[in-house]
């Protein structure tokens, strides 16, 4: 389960960053994207898909959480 750095560029897209990995790509969609809940399976651009346990209410980005690939 890694530890991924996600923050907000000015035009609202999320990145996903993983600092070991030297991954840094754009979030192209999250299951549960609302001010309520954010989380569930995460797909980023490349394909890559994580997943982390809804978090309620929406975390303020940037933010470090602990993921799991799937």
């Amino acid at each position: 389960m890694p530890n991924v750095m996600i923050r907000a560029k000015p035009d609202g897209i999320l990145l996903f960053y993983i600092a070991k990995k030297d991954l840094e790509e754009q979030i192209a969609h999250v299951e549960r994207d609302t001010d309520a809940e954010w989380g569930g399976e995460v797909e980023l651009t490349g394909g890559s898909r994580y997943y982390i346990d809804p978090i309620s209410p929406r975390p303020s980005f940037p933010t470090t959480l602990r993921f799991k690939r799937v």
